[in-house]
């Protein structure tokens, strides 16, 4: 019959009853006090390792076994001793989870740092709106507050949060699909160049729009998003991450699609990678995105007249076709170029013309990142 101990003083004991031993002579043999040797057996001291290396020696018994007995003796006192922090399971998950050192950089959350665990704690609650941290949204077990089309990671959600906040500080005029109808051909005749694009803010404020700009968060590969305040208030929010005109437009027409077609009520449209197959219409991709997708590109190049193009020009595209394509459509040159790159998959060819637009698209436009804080509260 195994005999189980608790401690390693116990095995110690009878180690020392078998061979008729006292505490005293142990300590000769090891040439310590007789003190330290009655602690251990009473379970008052502690086997270090090299206390368990000697035992090895004199009774033939691991080291191992001496140490593993400490470890699970410790280890139950600490049990006993120690008060449960529930805090420290939802801290953990926020603070693994979200980035909060680029929170707190960006002005998101008023905290010195991401030691000032209070303070920290204390500006996600404002920040996400909840009573308490075990309700914010990121933590498995909190309540889903902020319906989106897929599984947003904490990164995406955080960035959605500040969307939302800023949307709901900012005054438009009543929305209307005629209004934004009109507005689309507005916006059209902004393409021909980057500068233009300063004019889009106020065109989409006009017909009843918020739009917002914030810049992404490490990781979060956001492009964009959709979604109405009530049913009567759409939101556009632009990362911007990808800063060229072919890019911009092409994100911008598809959000305002998804706004078109009253997408985003229930559920918030994410989109992300909106650069590569994702801006396509095939089979893969759920509807609403192929008619988002598809209303986008034909609002920078016309599909017919671009396949139009491929045919007589392919396999070899000039600059000056490309220059004089671009003219006839009244549009810049980066758009077509863009739009070329995607249906060859030539993304080497015309770079060039894929000019920078975020600095024009920004002036008057509800902006938080690059250095900015949007003045929430204020």
């Amino acid at each position: 019959m195994t005999i189980e101990y608790n401690t390693p003083g116990q095995l110690i004991a009878d180690l020392l009853e078998a061979r008729g031993w006292s505490q005293r002579t142990l300590a000769v043999v090891l040439e310590k006090d007789e003190s330290t040797i009655n602690k251990i057996v009473s379970g008052k001291g502690s086997v270090t390792t090299e206390t368990a290396l000697a035992l090895e020696d004199v009774f033939g018994v691991e080291a191992e076994r001496f140490l593993e007995l400490q470890r699970k003796y410790d280890l139950a006192i600490a049990r006993i001793s120690s008060r449960p922090d529930r805090g420290r399971a939802t801290r953990a998950a926020l603070f693994g989870d979200l980035p909060i050192a680029e929170m707190i950089k960006r002005g998101w959350i008023s905290a010195n740092n991401v030691h000032d665990l209070k303070a920290v704690e204390s500006g996600l609650v404002k920040f996400f709106g909840v009573s308490c941290a075990d309700e914010i949204e990121v933590l498995p077990h909190a309540a889903r507050k902020t319906m989106v089309n897929t599984d947003p990671t904490p990164a995406q959600l955080a960035w959605l949060y500040r969307v939302k906040a800023i949307a709901e500080d900012l005054l438009v005029s009543k929305y209307s699909k005629d209004s934004l109808d009109s507005a689309l051909n507005k916006l059209h005749e902004l393409t021909v160049a980057p500068e233009e694009a300063r004019k889009v803010s106020r065109i989409l404020t006009e017909c009843g729009v918020r739009f917002v700009i914030v810049e992404s968060l490490p990781s979060a590969k956001i492009d964009g998003v959709c979604f109405w305040l009530d049913d009567h208030s759409p939101v556009i929010g632009l990362s911007m991450r990808h800063d060229r005109i072919d890019n911009f437009w092409f994100v911008l027409r598809h959000e305002l699609e998804h706004v078109r077609l009253g997408h985003g009520r229930s559920a918030m449209m994410l989109d992300t990678d909106l650069d590569g197959e994702r801006a396509g219409t095939g089979p893969d991709i759920p509807e609403e995105e192929q008619m988002a997708n598809a209303a986008a590109q034909e609002f920078c190049v016309p599909s017919n007249k671009m396949n139009g193009f491929i045919t007589r020009k392919a396999p070899f595209f000039s600059e000056r076709d490309l220059l004089g394509f671009a003219k006839i459509l009244s549009v810049h040159p980066g758009i077509v170029a863009g739009q070329l790159q995607y249906r060859t998959g030539r993304y080497d060819r015309f770079r060039q013309h894929l000019a920078t637009i975020r600095s024009h698209v920004m002036a008057g436009a509800a902006i938080d990142g690059w250095g900015d804080v949007y003045p929430l509260g204020e």
